[in-house]
């Protein structure tokens, strides 16, 4: 299955327009943003955890990073409520599932192969510092290392955002709006940027809380590869 899975190409995503699917498991849906592979892919989704619902025991060869959007996730490792940002590296495992019910935005197969790092950070405690170089915007950060950098980033409204991302980036709307190259992103809208490309960005009259990654998509076709002769 192949869905935006043209890394050169600009790809925008409204993700509450699109359906539920059915996964593999009762009370498991999905809204698929990108996806290469079947069950085994890369990919960026939207996934719905009906009450008492879970998914059978794995091991995330390629890793898995998530926000919980509402409700609460939860493992042998723990409750995750909405807000929690959390990176299970390569080789970790778990039985995911949610009690109450919950739904996640989620990213699988987009690690480096060597990356190690547990996180787990409530969004909402993140130390967030005001951008010297924009008024109006303040920076949350939530990871980064050689390979990427994922933050939160608070607009005042009204606000203009720009940023160079030489290695790509992908936004995903938390709160509020924002405008990028004359198209509007409302909450839980998935932007995706190519290589060489610039954001230019406008926050509504609420302003905006945007999760944003950079510098990760220079490497996707080893990704690519790493998945397929996994």
């Amino acid at each position: 299955m192949k869905i935006a899975a043209d890394f050169k190409q600009r790809e925008l995503v409204h993700s509450e327009s699109l359906p539920w699917l059915k996964s593999p498991m009762q009370g498991v849906e999905r809204r698929l943003l990108e996806r290469v592979g079947d069950e085994v892919a890369r990919a960026t989704s939207i996934v719905k955890y009906a009450p008492k619902s879970s998914f059978s025991p794995h091991v995330h060869t390629g890793g898995e990073e998530f926000i919980v959007l509402e409700g609460v996730f939860q493992d042998e490792h723990g409750d995750f409520p909405a807000g929690s940002y959390v990176r299970n590296p390569p080789q970790s495992n778990h039985q995911p599932g949610s009690d109450e019910g919950c739904i996640i935005f989620v990213k699988l197969w987009q690690f480096q192969p060597n990356d190690r790092t547990h996180i787990n950070i409530q969004m909402d405690n993140a130390v967030s510092q005001a951008d010297v170089n924009m008024p109006g915007i303040s920076v949350a950060p939530l990871f980064k290392d050689d390979y990427e950098e994922v933050s939160v980033l608070h607009l005042a409204p009204n606000t203009a955002y720009q940023q160079n991302v030489v290695h790509g980036a992908e936004l995903f709307v938390l709160q509020g709006s924002v405008v990028e190259n004359n198209d509007l992103l409302r909450k839980h809208s998935w932007l995706r940027l190519p290589v060489a490309s610039t954001i230019n960005a406008q926050a509504g009259s609420e302003g905006a809380k945007i999760w944003i990654k950079t510098g990760h998509l220079s490497d996707v076709n080893n990704q690519i590869e790493r998945l397929q002769t996994a």
